[in-house]
């Protein structure tokens, strides 16, 4: 006997193998046993959800030895005869290449046999919304008042093509995606029939893609057990089918709630060289995101199927984000989707998400705004202080490289390891009379802790440092910043963008504390707190910082009122107007005799313009030329 694939081999042959379809499955025998049958059905789900399987089990019910009963055997030469679609009274017909209205009318003379074994002769028509209308039409009166012996069952994946007219003569079942726990479970036990070794994660990853598909989630086992043999593990199917593990997915969403937004452009970077679908990577954190809201929201509802070892970070996380930001981030990623559905350039549409996802973590909306004005402080910035555990990444086919002087970046995937720690004085303690901003944005640069995560370079040799003046050089010491290099850096900045750094006014250097620089500055002084945290004068600080003191810079912004207040220039007053003298009451005139008026001599023949003159007058040439004039003549 030839091989049998497995959705083939292990498609239901009874009621009771029907899975995931127990409102299908305890209607159908109801109805049966209480005799209660209808003369047309119709089944209606996605694909790989069990409504041709059901419509053949109905037909053995109906048709076998004794029945209709719910009990049958299946081993029976009648229900084997139904299942292998040789039976007589069962005629199956693929409405996609017969949908002509002729097929129509020898079905319709076909149907008036009786049936040659069994109680009814069934006419089960497959994906019946490819009939044409005049096809359904034909079919209305047969199916209104078909004889006694016959009955219709229809499926279908698309029910709003079929006729009004025609869903209004059948019962109508609603076949339901079957759960990714019931998909598992079923594949595990097909796994241990074959002899096949499949993982329970594996069995998870399967489900996810075959996305409530039985016959899909069976396709993919059948695939795997030719690729990988008797041992079958999560990551063979993340390298079959480009799926993105769990581990992976957990690691993207910390990355986005903790705002690390280069470690996670090089987690996307790493994903894409390994062949990972985009598309189903922004799924799978959607997925991930939506299971956190509602732990959030309504936590006797959660269910999280992320890996135990990624909950505690991601709780921490999750504790401390607002819940309308997590719905405005579920948004963002949904419009990415949206865009991503018709693009060929996929990866350019989820990193641009991705950026976009994580700015709208940082914007105040209206909420933050009323507890503003209400007194309380805005919510504070998360800082990528969390402890994130090492995730597996498959390394892409290798490919030979030129060698290159610089040595190979390290992976996300292995955790860098740490610095010899170098004895430093503490810092010194915040001077009386300071107060930390609390309701300030983070500062533009980079956190130190989120150089465990180094972005991929793409090129064959390191980048050079540029040292100003248009000249490439090596940068400035590493060191603490000091009072006089902050003097150093506000002169650079009002060299380079005087509009920008104009603003700010005075500051008072505190402390460097490991690149973490505090500045004070006047309560009032509000120009200088937003020109410091402004987007256009971070990206200038961070672009010069490191040339004078060797290494980027946080800043942190405290209140004193000790520092001098900014300097507000008031407009000078206006002069008054001067007031008119009164004028003494003339005396009224008397009103002149109206003589006719004489007439103007006309101006002398030599003292007239000729023609010419006229035409090249200064004043005539430039009135035409401001209105874009011509003259007629």
């Amino acid at each position: 006997m030839s091989y049998q694939v497995f959705a083939r081999k292990y498609r239901p042959r009874t009621f009771k193998d029907v899975l995931g379809q127990d409102h299908v499955v305890r209607t159908l025998c109801n109805a049966i046993e209480q005799k209660r049958l209808a003369h047309a059905y119709l089944f209606v789900g996605p694909r790989g959800t069990g409504k041709t399987s059901t419509a053949r089990i109905f037909a053995k019910a109906l048709n076998c030895s004794g029945g209709p009963k719910v009990d049958f055997d299946p081993d029976e030469d009648v229900c084997l005869e139904i299942a292998e679609g040789r039976s007589l009274d069962v005629l199956e017909i693929d409405g996609a290449s017969n949908r002509g209205i002729d097929n129509i009318r020898d079905l319709r003379d076909n149907v008036q046999f009786t049936p040659t074994r069994g109680q009814y002769r069934i006419i089960y028509i497959d994906e019946v919304h490819m009939l044409t209308k005049e096809s359904f039409n034909a079919l209305l009166k047969t199916l209104e008042e078909p004889p006694a012996h016959v009955m219709f069952i229809f499926a279908t994946t698309e029910p709003h093509k079929i006729l009004p007219t025609i869903l209004s003569r059948c019962q109508r079942f609603d076949l339901r995606p079957i759960p990714a726990e019931i998909i598992a479970k079923h594949l595990v036990n097909i796994a241990a029939q074959e002899g096949v070794t499949l993982s329970l994660p594996a069995a998870f990853a399967i489900a996810r893609v075959a996305d409530g598909g039985m016959r899909d989630a069976q396709s993919m086992l059948d695939q795997l057990v030719s690729f990988c043999g008797n041992q079958i593990d999560e990551q063979d199917v993340n390298d079959i089918f480009g799926v993105t593990s769990r581990e992976t997915v957990a690691r993207s969403l910390a990355y986005i709630l903790d705002r690390q937004l280069p470690s996670l452009l090089h987690l996307v970077h790493e994903l894409s060289e390994a062949g990972r679908d985009m598309g189903q990577l922004l799924s799978e954190i959607m997925g991930a995101v939506r299971e956190l809201l509602i732990s959030k929201v309504a936590p006797q509802e959660a269910s999280l199927s992320l890996p135990e070892e990624w909950r505690a970070p991601l709780e921490e996380l999750l504790a401390r984000t607002p819940a309308d930001k997590i719905v405005r981030l579920m948004e963002v990623l949904s419009s990415t989707e949206e865009h991503m559905r018709w693009s060929t350039n996929k990866r350019l549409h989820l990193e641009m998400g991705l950026i976009q996802a994580v700015h709208s973590l940082a914007e105040a909306n209206i909420s933050d705004i009323i507890r503003a004005l209400n007194g309380a402080p805005l919510p504070e910035t998360p800082v990528a202080t969390i402890p994130l555990p090492a995730v597996q990444l498959a390394a892409p086919a290798a490919r030979p490289v030129a060698p290159a002087p610089a040595p190979a970046p390290v992976p996300v995937s292995e955790p860098v390891p740490a610095p010899a720690p170098v004895e430093e004085p503490a810092p010194a303690p915040m001077p009386a009379g300071l107060e930390p901003i609390d309701d300030a944005p983070p500062s533009f640069a980079l956190d130190p802790d989120l150089e465990d995560a180094p972005p991929p370079v793409f090129d064959d040799e390191a980048p050079a440092m540029f040292a100003g003046d248009g000249d490439f050089g090596a940068p400035a010491a590493a060191g603490p910043m000091t009072p006089e290099g902050w003097e150093a850096l506000l002169t650079t900045l009002r060299e380079v963008s005087p509009l920008q750094a104009g603003t700010v006014g005075n500051t008072m250097f505190i402390s460097d504390d490991d690149g973490l620089v505090t500045l004070a500055i006047h309560p009032e002084d509000t120009d200088s707190r937003d020109a410091l945290l402004g987007e256009t004068l971070s990206e200038l600080i961070a672009e010069h910082a490191p040339r004078i003191c060797g290494h980027s810079i946080t800043l942190r912004l405290v209140t004193d009122a000790s520092v001098p207040p900014p300097v507000v220039e008031e407009p000078p007053p206006p002069a008054p107007l001067p007031v008119p003298a009164p004028r003494p009451a003339a005396p009224k005139p008397k009103a002149p005799e109206k003589k006719p008026a004489p007439e103007k001599p006309a101006a002398p023949e030599s003292l007239r313009p000729t023609e010419e003159e006229f035409y090249h007058d200064p004043l005539v040439e430039l009135a035409l030329k401001e209105f874009h004039a011509t003259l007629i003549k």
